[in-house]
């Protein structure tokens, strides 16, 4: 079987979430066909890219290029797949140009979150955040894409659900989770040493991974730090200098607001993540909605205690962590993060969660993902 992956979503220099899903099934598949494991003994795998510079990013595989996913020829990137004769072709969106292909196709559909918070991402070109935000008006232009394919994949049953609840396609619909790193969830005892050494540290470090778009909320985070001496947050995404003035206008990232406990990194390394999970008291998130939430897994499998906000995708991902409610106004949520945050102090409070964290953490890996993307194109192969 040959299966071509869409990987030209994956960003440069640096992964986002679309960007890590795509580069870690490819890994994933990668080290599948190199042990010989037989679920994949036909498999002939190939990336499609459209930027060279999109290799540091990626596995070493075959690979051929083709036009942007955001650009004008996108239409016609089935007529450019077909001369390569893939027997599926799968992307991780659901946007892939599809008219006129001779293959069958998998679609990918991560999350619902702009029909409620209909700002689109910064990065992408003016004219195609125009029509996302069209787009997201009506359910009727997702149906269209998502029944275009021959399956359709989504990361989370949280997700899956929201998807049959809307009736957003009458194909089957699978679910290919996220997953923290290869070799990243540590033992038990590895664990409770980085908490015992983090509780002898001189303050308390917060960590937030995510984007600044509002449904991240943020605020509620910059809230709670006005109420938290001795700890640090730590904001680790690149964050739009419309964003920061935005926050800094409400008072929120200037030094009187919050002191001087609020570190903007705008942006770092994976090595650096890694470092700032096994010093941090814990992970923080205040999303209002989320497809997954992968920095949550990824900090429970480090054995960094999640506080999260109390929605269903999180309790599906991470039932073991402290969770705390987000409503309409951050300022009121602002104490019940705080509290939660300090239940963290007591030290039976954090093992426990540290160690269920982990639990919670290894039921998910990029390989169990892999294999089930793998069962998905071979039922699609049967019916060619």
């Amino acid at each position: 079987m040959k299966l071509m992956v869409d990987a030209r979503y994956t960003r440069i220099g640096f992964h986002d979430g679309i960007s890590r899903y795509t580069a870690s099934l490819l890994g994933a598949l990668k080290d599948l066909m190199d042990s010989g494991a037989p679920e994949v003994a036909d498999l002939q795998l190939v990336m499609v890219i459209s930027d060279e510079r999109q290799l540091q990013m990626l596995p070493d595989l075959p690979h051929v290029k083709i036009c942007s996913p955001t650009g004008p020829l996108e239409p016609t990137a089935a007529l450019q797949l077909n001369k390569y004769k893939p027997d599926v072709v799968f992307s991780p969106m659901q946007t892939i140009g599809s008219v006129g292909r001779t293959f069958k196709l998998v679609l990918t559909l991560h999350d619902l979150i702009y029909y409620d918070h209909p700002t689109p991402p910064g990065f992408l070109p003016a004219p195609v955040r125009a029509g996302w935000r069209l787009f997201h008006k009506s359910y009727t232009p997702q149906r269209m894409l998502l029944n275009r394919a021959d399956a359709v994949v989504t990361v989370s049953e949280s997700t899956a659900r929201l998807i049959r609840e809307h009736r957003l396609t009458e194909k089957p619909l699978h679910v290919v989770p996220n997953a923290p790193q290869p070799g990243s969830v540590v033992s038990e005892d590895e664990a409770l040493r980085r908490a015992k050494s983090r509780a002898e540290g001189a303050s308390r470090h917060l960590v937030y991974m995510g984007s600044f778009m509002p449904y991240k909320n943020v605020e509620t985070l910059l809230y709670a730090m006005r109420e938290l001496p001795g700890y640090t947050l730590h904001l680790l995404s690149k964050m739009p200098d419309a964003r920061r003035a935005e926050l800094a206008d409400q008072g929120l990232l200037s030094p009187l607001a919050a002191g001087s406990n609020v570190v903007v990194h705008n942006g770092v390394s994976d090595e650096e993540y890694a470092e700032l999970l096994e010093s941090a008291h814990a992970l923080v998130t205040a999303s209002r909605a989320e497809g997954y939430g992968l920095p949550v897994v990824e900090a429970q499998a480090a054995g960094c205690p999640a506080v999260i906000s109390d929605i269903d995708i999180f309790r599906e991902i991470a039932p073991h962590a402290v969770f705390a409610p987000v409503t309409e106004d951050p300022q009121a949520d602002a104490p019940a993060w705080v509290e939660a945050i300090r239940s963290l102090e007591d030290d039976t409070v954090r093992d426990r969660v540290i160690l269920e964290g982990l639990q919670d953490a290894s039921r998910y890996s990029w390989r169990d993902s892999a294999l089930k993307l793998v069962r998905v194109m071979k039922g699609l192969q049967e019916t060619l």
